[in-house]
Protein backbone atom coordinates (compact mmCIF):
# COMPACT_ATOMS: atom_id res chain seq x y z
CA UNK A 1 0.00 0.00 0.00
CA UNK A 2 2.93 2.32 -0.69
CA UNK A 3 0.69 4.24 -3.11
CA UNK A 4 -1.26 5.63 -0.16
CA UNK A 5 1.77 7.07 1.64
CA UNK A 6 1.93 10.31 -0.38
CA UNK A 7 -1.78 10.94 -0.04
CA UNK A 8 -2.38 10.74 3.71
CA UNK A 9 -2.32 14.50 4.47
CA UNK A 10 -4.71 15.53 1.66
CA UNK A 11 -6.89 12.55 2.54
CA UNK A 12 -7.35 13.84 6.09
CA UNK A 13 -8.62 17.12 4.63
CA UNK A 14 -11.03 15.24 2.35
CA UNK A 15 -12.34 13.17 5.25
CA UNK A 16 -12.91 16.34 7.31
CA UNK A 17 -14.72 17.89 4.34
CA UNK A 18 -16.94 14.81 3.94
CA UNK A 19 -17.80 14.95 7.63
CA UNK A 20 -19.04 18.53 7.18
CA UNK A 21 -20.94 17.60 4.01
CA UNK A 22 -22.73 14.76 5.77
CA UNK A 23 -24.74 17.28 7.76
CA UNK A 24 -27.70 17.36 5.39
CA UNK A 25 -31.41 16.61 5.61
CA UNK A 26 -31.28 14.34 2.55
CA UNK A 27 -30.95 10.91 4.18
CA UNK A 28 -29.60 9.07 1.12
CA UNK A 29 -27.06 11.79 0.36
CA UNK A 30 -25.97 11.76 4.00
CA UNK A 31 -25.56 7.97 3.95
CA UNK A 32 -23.53 8.08 0.72
CA UNK A 33 -21.18 10.76 2.00
CA UNK A 34 -20.75 9.00 5.34
CA UNK A 35 -20.05 5.69 3.59
CA UNK A 36 -17.43 7.33 1.35
CA UNK A 37 -15.83 8.95 4.41
CA UNK A 38 -15.84 5.68 6.34
CA UNK A 39 -14.36 3.75 3.42
CA UNK A 40 -11.57 6.31 3.02
CA UNK A 41 -10.89 5.97 6.75
CA UNK A 42 -10.53 2.20 6.22
CA UNK A 43 -7.72 2.95 3.77
CA UNK A 44 -6.02 5.48 6.07
CA UNK A 45 -6.12 3.22 9.11
CA UNK A 46 -5.32 0.12 7.08
CA UNK A 47 -2.18 1.81 5.77
CA UNK A 48 -1.12 3.11 9.18
CA UNK A 49 -1.53 -0.32 10.75
CA UNK A 50 -0.38 -2.50 7.84
CA UNK A 51 -3.77 -4.22 7.91
CA UNK A 52 -4.18 -7.33 5.73
CA UNK A 53 -6.31 -6.90 2.60
CA UNK A 54 -8.79 -9.50 3.89
CA UNK A 55 -9.64 -7.26 6.85
CA UNK A 56 -9.87 -4.13 4.73
CA UNK A 57 -12.19 -5.79 2.21
CA UNK A 58 -14.40 -6.95 5.07
CA UNK A 59 -14.70 -3.39 6.34
CA UNK A 60 -15.46 -1.73 3.01
CA UNK A 61 -19.14 -0.92 2.59
CA UNK A 62 -21.38 -0.33 -0.40
CA UNK A 63 -24.76 -0.58 1.34
CA UNK A 64 -25.53 3.13 1.00
CA UNK A 65 -24.77 2.98 -2.73
CA UNK A 66 -27.09 0.04 -3.20
CA UNK A 67 -29.82 1.70 -1.11
CA UNK A 68 -29.48 4.87 -3.20
CA UNK A 69 -29.85 2.87 -6.41
CA UNK A 70 -32.91 1.01 -5.04
CA UNK A 71 -34.48 4.35 -4.11
CA UNK A 72 -33.74 5.91 -7.51
CA UNK A 73 -31.47 8.54 -5.91
CA UNK A 74 -30.19 11.19 -8.31
CA UNK A 75 -26.43 11.18 -7.91
CA UNK A 76 -26.43 14.75 -9.25
CA UNK A 77 -27.35 15.66 -5.68
CA UNK A 78 -23.85 14.58 -4.65
CA UNK A 79 -22.28 16.56 -7.48
CA UNK A 80 -23.65 17.55 -10.86
CA UNK A 81 -21.76 17.76 -14.11
CA UNK A 82 -18.78 15.79 -15.32
CA UNK A 83 -15.32 15.33 -13.89
CA UNK A 84 -12.95 17.89 -15.41
CA UNK A 85 -9.17 17.74 -15.64
CA UNK A 86 -8.82 20.43 -12.94
CA UNK A 87 -10.58 18.09 -10.49
CA UNK A 88 -8.16 15.19 -11.12
CA UNK A 89 -5.11 15.27 -8.84
CA UNK A 90 -3.74 11.79 -9.57
CA UNK A 91 -2.51 10.92 -13.07
CA UNK A 92 -4.03 7.46 -12.88
CA UNK A 93 -7.50 9.06 -12.62
CA UNK A 94 -7.25 11.02 -15.88
CA UNK A 95 -9.20 8.24 -17.61
CA UNK A 96 -12.26 9.34 -15.60
CA UNK A 97 -12.36 12.85 -17.09
CA UNK A 98 -15.84 13.31 -18.56
CA UNK A 99 -17.47 10.82 -16.19
CA UNK A 100 -20.46 11.73 -14.04
CA UNK A 101 -20.78 11.15 -10.33
CA UNK A 102 -23.25 8.34 -11.01
CA UNK A 103 -20.88 6.50 -13.35
CA UNK A 104 -17.98 6.79 -10.88
CA UNK A 105 -20.11 5.61 -7.94
CA UNK A 106 -21.27 2.65 -10.05
CA UNK A 107 -17.62 1.64 -10.68
CA UNK A 108 -16.82 1.99 -6.98
CA UNK A 109 -19.76 -0.26 -6.11
CA UNK A 110 -18.73 -2.77 -8.78
CA UNK A 111 -15.17 -3.00 -7.41
CA UNK A 112 -16.31 -3.45 -3.80
CA UNK A 113 -18.69 -6.24 -4.86
CA UNK A 114 -15.93 -7.88 -6.93
CA UNK A 115 -13.42 -7.81 -4.06
CA UNK A 116 -15.94 -9.22 -1.58
CA UNK A 117 -16.91 -11.96 -4.06
CA UNK A 118 -13.28 -12.93 -4.73
CA UNK A 119 -12.77 -13.22 -0.99
CA UNK A 120 -15.91 -15.39 -0.58
CA UNK A 121 -14.93 -17.63 -3.51
CA UNK A 122 -11.56 -18.35 -1.91
CA UNK A 123 -12.53 -19.52 1.58
CA UNK A 124 -12.71 -16.02 3.05
CA UNK A 125 -9.23 -14.89 2.06
CA UNK A 126 -7.54 -13.18 -0.86
CA UNK A 127 -4.04 -14.30 0.18
CA UNK A 128 -3.72 -17.07 -2.41
CA UNK A 129 -5.78 -15.65 -5.28
CA UNK A 130 -4.43 -15.11 -8.76
CA UNK A 131 -6.06 -11.67 -9.04
CA UNK A 132 -3.84 -8.66 -8.39
CA UNK A 133 -5.60 -7.63 -5.17
CA UNK A 134 -3.10 -4.87 -4.42
CA UNK A 135 -3.84 -3.23 -7.77
CA UNK A 136 -7.59 -3.69 -7.33
CA UNK A 137 -7.51 -2.14 -3.84
CA UNK A 138 -5.34 0.71 -5.13
CA UNK A 139 -7.72 1.40 -8.01
CA UNK A 140 -10.68 1.40 -5.63
CA UNK A 141 -8.91 3.83 -3.30
CA UNK A 142 -8.09 6.23 -6.13
CA UNK A 143 -11.68 6.10 -7.42
CA UNK A 144 -12.99 6.92 -3.96
CA UNK A 145 -10.48 9.73 -3.57
CA UNK A 146 -11.48 11.11 -6.97
CA UNK A 147 -15.14 11.00 -5.95
CA UNK A 148 -14.36 12.95 -2.77
CA UNK A 149 -12.22 15.45 -4.73
CA UNK A 150 -15.02 15.82 -7.29
CA UNK A 151 -17.67 16.43 -4.62
CA UNK A 152 -15.35 18.93 -2.92
CA UNK A 153 -14.57 20.89 -6.10
CA UNK A 154 -16.46 24.12 -6.30
CA UNK A 155 -17.43 24.08 -2.62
Amino acid sequence: MEWLNAGIAPLKDLIAFLTKQSKTNNVLKKQLIMELRNNLNVFVNGFKNNTPYDNMIELLSNEAIQDAVKNNFSFKKLKGGEIESAQVFDDRNKKYIGWTCEKLVDKIDEKIVELKNIKKMNNGSVKQVKNNISLMIGNLYFRMKLLADFIKSGQ
